[in-house]
């Protein structure tokens, strides 16, 4: 209805009911994820609270079954904070915050760029677990890569790399990668350095290895393949996509596989 916010419209998914049709709130996602807070604007009625917590519920959900984890990855270890309806800026639909390890959503900005945040939060989460150097306040991993900073010895420090050169360089490793270069030109055309920023590149390539899959939430991700951005090439390519679901899929069920053997040992 005209004026409403977005939270309200119809978001498509089609993976298999985490509810039961049952409703969920935001206390429920700190009781099973681990978010370290959850903060709602004070212009949040309760039906439009109702609606997000069972959205943000149903999304996690199907971004833990996609990556094959437990609930505490999701949170990043209890590390993680959500907003929902909180400050923001005009045609800003989300954002991470490292400051405070802060996700989030906007009230009328609607869904679909729940995952691109969440890899934003990971990105970072993940800079100060897989380097031999200490992370600088705010680094993302992806950024600590591109400026050549020693990776520790380690099977899952071995898929991220792997997943940013592939992202990042050409076949040959001695120059940037044809996404890049076409990421940074769009830059150029517009006199802004944003889409070819490292963070950036990663996380939407991330959303697009999430909608690639088979189970579908359009409140987690959207846009990446038919939208106006996706026609203007901001997001990697099919024969991309599937190479970087290879290697990120696979961290990310080694990293459960491996929590869920400490949790029983």
């Amino acid at each position: 209805m005209p004026g409403s916010p977005r939270i309200q419209r119809q978001y498509y998914r089609n993976g298999p009911p985490h509810r039961s049709g049952a409703d969920v709130s935001f206390a429920d996602l700190v009781a099973i994820f681990g978010f370290n807070s959850i903060h709602i604007g004070r212009w949040v009625t309760a039906a439009e609270q109702q609606l997000a917590a069972n959205l943000f519920f149903d999304a996690f959900c199907d971004l833990q079954q996609m990556l094959q984890v437990p609930a505490e990855v999701i949170s990043l270890k209890g590390s993680l904070a959500l907003t929902f309806g909180i400050g923001g800026q005009p045609g800003v639909a989300a954002f991470y915050q490292p400051q405070g390890r802060i996700l989030a959503l906007a009230k009328n900005a609607g869904g679909g760029s729940l995952a691109h945040e969440w890899f934003h939060a990971f990105d970072h989460f993940v800079a100060a677990k897989s380097f031999s150097v200490a992370a600088p306040t705010g680094r993302f991993a992806s950024r600590m890569w591109l400026d050549n900073l020693p990776l520790k010895v380690h099977p899952l420090t071995l898929l991220l790399e792997e997943a940013f050169q592939l992202l990042y360089l050409s076949p040959d490793k001695q120059n940037p990668s044809a996404f890049f270069q076409h990421c940074h030109q769009l830059d150029q055309a517009r006199q802004r350095a944003y889409l070819a920023l490292p963070e950036e590149m990663a996380a939407r390539a991330f959303e697009t290895v999430l909608q690639s899959q088979p189970l579908k939430n359009s409140f987690l991700v959207s846009g990446t393949q038919k939208s106006a951005a996706a026609k203007l090439g901001i997001y990697p390519d099919a024969t991309l996509t599937v190479a970087l679901s290879h290697y990120w899929l696979s961290y990310f069920k080694q990293l459960g596989a491996s929590l869920m053997l400490a949790s029983h040992a």
